[in-house]
């Protein structure tokens, strides 16, 4: 039996190391004279157990870590390429309770493969929901998509069938597949594990989405923040079309499709479809006024799908199982599972995939564990730099996009960042202000100014000046901004500065200050 070492080459796990254990690992073997074959998967997402290294033995995998380069030369001498015993023996990595206990559809195969093997793809389950897809009438992929209940990962909820539906109904010349991965939300990380864990499943994604709806040409617009990933996609997409998955006659089918790998220049609201179309087309990163809509009249002014990463990553299990074994999964309208990425200070902190409805206060508490500083947990983020801040008082609040709206919050990219009693919600609800006015685009003035002038008057509220008057000033500002900003940038900035002033009121009233003794 050939010896397989697993070390993620995934870049949370390289941030604490991975890349210095593989070496030391390569140096323990080359001085023992053993053979052995490492494969750099991606992370199963259990950031707080990185570098985790995998070892195949006779009984299975058996896991390690956190490992540090310095612990290799133990590791070598309990014979952990048996499973020997070790203070960070872990075991079965599947029996690990962050990783048993989820619902992994979308990330079944990140973790367990190498990321850059189409056999090992197709070994576990891949590519078989585009062998469905190519040998049915585009409409009844359409019709399964939208009975599955997908809803657009990205953050806003849309039916995805619906939208592919009004693509395929458009004629035209040229179609496209637009896969927004230029993922830029704080505490967020699952579109990147994918790409560099497990990237065939997008492209399997897009090759479906092409065929369901005639587009013959997809983009994946990736953060340039994200080299590993766009070098991981590049290289799949390669492998992808030399095996004839991606070309002229995708899996031997009459359909053509094929994916270009673009990388954006680092601005935030090119997260919103219409900004990164205008970035696609080598334009500055404004957002246009809809209609029309990019379904209708999108890159290039052809029709275009755009989704996140998510959305498009979980279209090969539905193709594969059937839109009623997703929709089984999930509660109300959110239907099928949602990678929640956990982060802050928390003391488990990772991705972990579930079906829609375990509450906020068990995300927290029983799956991040609470606080890494031990300290209560003050508020949670969840939906990145634009969410709502919510208390304690809200924890029961069940993982769901209605659940959360009727709170005035929103799930967005399922990112949740836990803050500990030491902050200070002015300030958080003032870094929201400053996030919008630097990154705006310009193009609206509720966005532009709002943002700016919300600075300014958090400023006078932290100062002790007229502060009932300039919260009122405030809560119009925010008004403005929600209803009559042209995207979600600055309409969905009020969510974070509106949640910090009503559900933690005592840090925005002014500071006594002492008086001195006559």
């Amino acid at each position: 039996m050939t010896i397989t070492i697993y070390i993620p080459g995934d870049s949370g796990a390289l941030a604490v190391g991975a890349d210095k254990v593989a070496r030391a690992v390569e140096r323990g073997l080359s001085a023992r004279n053993i053979e052995a074959v490492i494969v750099r998967n991606g992370s199963r997402g259990a950031y707080f157990l990185e570098p985790m290294v995998e070892v195949e033995t006779m009984v299975g995998r058996v896991a390690y870590g956190p490992v540090k380069a310095s612990d290799v030369h133990s590791l070598f001498d309990a014979h952990f390429l048996d499973g020997g015993n070790h203070p960070l023996a872990l075991g079965d990595p599947e029996k690990i309770p962050f990783i048993a206990n989820q619902t992994r559809l979308t990330f079944a195969r990140c973790g367990i493969t190498d990321p850059f093997s189409l056999d090992d793809f197709r070994k576990h389950g891949g590519l078989r929901g585009l062998e469905n897809a190519v040998a049915i009438a585009p409409a009844e992929i359409v019709k399964i998509v939208t009975e599955s209940g997908l809803r657009g990962r990205g953050g806003a909820g849309f039916p995805t069938g619906i939208k592919w539906k009004t693509v395929l109904d458009t004629p035209s010349d040229r179609k496209y597949i637009v896969c927004n991965a230029d993922e830029g939300d704080s505490a967020t990380f699952a579109d990147r594990m994918i790409m560099e864990g497990d990237p065939f499943v997008l492209i399997e994604g897009m090759a479906i989405a092409g065929i369901a709806t005639g587009a013959t040409k997809g983009y994946v617009y990736i953060r340039s923040e994200y080299p590993h990933a766009i070098a991981a996609m590049e290289k799949a997409v390669a492998v992808a079309r030399k095996a004839n998955v991606l070309g002229v006659n995708v899996l031997g089918s009459p359909n053509a499709f094929d994916i270009e790998i673009r990388s954006g220049a680092g601005a935030y609201v090119c997260g919103e479809e219409t900004a990164l179309l205008n970035s696609l087309e080598g334009k500055r990163g404004v957002v246009r006024a809809k209609p029309p809509l990019p379904a209708i009249q999108g890159l290039f002014g052809k029709p275009t799908v755009i989704n996140n990463v998510m959305s498009l990553a979980s279209v090969p299990i539905i193709m594969d199982k059937g839109a009623t074994f997703y929709k089984d999964f999930g509660l109300g309208r959110s239907r099928g599972t949602i990678p929640i990425q956990i982060a802050g200070n928390v003391k488990h902190g990772g991705l972990y995939e579930v079906a829609f409805g375990l509450t906020l206060g068990e995300i927290v508490d029983e799956i991040g564990g609470g606080t890494a500083s031990g300290r209560p947990v003050r508020a949670v983020q969840v939906g990145g730099p634009l969410g709502a801040y919510f208390p304690r008082a809200l924890f029961d609040t069940p993982f769901d996009y209605e659940a959360f709206a009727a709170k005035d919050g929103l799930i967005g990219h399922a990112g949740i960042t836990v803050f500990d009693d030491s902050a200070d919600m002015l300030k958080m609800a003032r870094f929201a202000m400053e996030f919008c006015a630097v990154e705006s685009c310009g193009k609206c003035t509720p966005c532009r100014i709002g943002s700016t002038r919300g600075v300014e008057t958090l400023d006078k509220v932290a100062g002790g000046i007229e502060p009932e008057k300039n919260l009122a000033l405030v809560t119009d500002l925010c008004n403005t901004m929600k209803f009559g900003s042209l995207c979600a940038l600055g309409g969905f900035t009020p969510y974070p500065v509106m949640s910090a002033i009503n559900h933690f009121p005592e840090d925005f009233r002014p500071v006594p200050v002492p008086q001195a003794a006559e």
